[in-house]
């Protein structure tokens, strides 16, 4: 079993677990919202194996991380991979799903020394056109649904059925009862309620034009998040100069839905990159 580490944040300690050689270039991958940083599972040993060291870290308030901070989002979720890649020692390339595609980008634009490449599975990287009213309306609801006894069961099933749309991994069942027993510690709930109360993507939309990291993006032609994934995919290419991926059947995370792709484009994104070449033979 890999061993969790724990890096210390103000207010409460971030878990990661590493793999790879020591002295391999960085990769860091971070979770979507409600979600583990065990969904990178099939892009670790592909990664790790073409010689690359890779973290995978929970956000705060999910997983091994506390649940004793007061603040979630993009930005403090960005503050706390900015902090991971100094602690391991960076450059890194970090990738990220939803929520997490927003921080890494956001980490992109505060430190472009630190962040090499951006790698971004159903990027959210800016808030959808919402009025006073439903957004009222949406905080209304989240505050129902992420209520015990019943909002770990909600969210499970919401990931299973709605996010998931299309193709699904062979270990999905076992992913989402994973999910489902995270939420029912003490805390966990709580913070990711907070976390989707407070969460919104103007902050990281307002900075894309400061990201000069070269990216590579997957969207799932089935994400149930955008309107239409096909004109989100075309926004992501002039908005961060992104190379990006429509996938075929699979909605919003192809990190487990369509992990081939994923992989293989991103270790053909990774070869390409001099800075991380560079640290490497530096290193070696």
């Amino acid at each position: 079993m890999t061993t969790v580490h724990h890096i210390s944040r103000p207010d409460g300690r971030i878990a990661y677990t590493i793999e790879g050689a020591p002295d391999a270039p960085l990769v860091v991958l971070v979770p979507g919202m409600g979600d583990l940083r065990t969904a990178w599972r099939d892009v670790v040993g592909p990664l790790t194996g073409a010689g690359y060291r890779v973290a995978c870290m929970d956000l705060r308030g999910h997983g091994d991380s506390d649940t004793t901070f007061a603040t979630h989002g993009d930005v403090v979720t960005g503050e706390d991979i900015v902090a991971l890649v100094e602690h391991l020692g960076g450059p890194a390339v970090v990738g990220g799903n939803s929520m997490g595609a927003a921080s890494a980008a956001w980490a992109a634009a505060e430190r472009p020394d630190l962040v090499a490449g951006l790698v971004l599975t159903g990027p959210i990287l800016r808030d959808a056109p919402m009025g006073a009213a439903a957004s009222a309306t949406m905080h209304g609801l989240v505050r129902v649904a992420l209520q015990r006894p019943w909002g770990a069961a909600a969210w499970a099933r919401l990931y299973r059925t709605y996010f998931t749309r299309g193709t699904q991994g062979p270990w999905l069942d076992e992913h989402v009862a994973d999910i489902k027993a995270s939420l029912r510690r003490p805390g966990h709930l709580r913070s990711f309620r907070h976390l989707s109360l407070q969460l919104t993507h103007a902050p990281v939309e307002t900075r894309l034009g400061e990201v000069v990291a070269p990216a590579v993006a997957f969207v799932g032609a089935l994400d149930p998040d955008f309107t239409d994934p096909a004109a989100e995919a075309l926004w992501l290419r002039s908005a961060i100069d992104a190379e990006v991926t429509l996938i075929p059947d699979v909605g919003h995370h192809p990190e487990h839905q369509a992990p081939q792709v994923v992989v293989d484009d991103t270790l053909a994104f990774l070869a390409s990159l001099p800075r991380l070449e560079n640290t490497f033979q530096a290193v070696a």
